[in-house]
């Protein structure tokens, strides 16, 4: 797959996900009332099926990975995405003045740059 194209759709797939992560913290913190960074936990969870099927259906299923060792993988990468996302949030919660929707919005940015690079290198290479 040319690679503007794999950019484009990990762009959109993660933008899909990163909707869906952000939409969930906020609907558990106005709705259930959760901190911020125990309703992030929700969001990464629901997330990461968003982003796990549109990622090996879609952005790098060129990529010769089978389903099992990618989803693994993916799984390795993204969590360990969401401890650095998780770790960066809470500082900001903590020294910012922002609102933490926007706190969130930031780092979900920072974190999918960094999550793009190791899932086209690892996560969804064959072996």
């Amino acid at each position: 797959m040319h690679a503007h194209r794999r950019i484009l759709l990990f762009v959109i797939v993660g933008s899909s996900a990163a909707f869906v992560h952000w939409a969930t913290v906020v609907t558990l913190v106005r709705l259930l009332a959760l901190p911020p960074l125990a309703a992030n936990i929700g969001g990464w969870l629901v997330a990461f099926g968003v982003s796990f099927a549109g990622q090996s259906g879609l952005t790098f299923r060129d990529q010769g990975a089978p389903l099992a060792q990618a989803a693994r993988r993916f799984f390795m990468l993204s969590f360990g995405g969401f401890m650095l996302n998780e770790a960066a949030y809470a500082v900001l919660l903590r020294w910012s003045p922002w609102r933490y929707d926007l706190l969130l919005a930031l780092v979900l940015v920072g974190v999918a740059i960094v999550t793009y690079l190791l899932s086209r290198r690892w996560a969804f290479r064959g072996s």
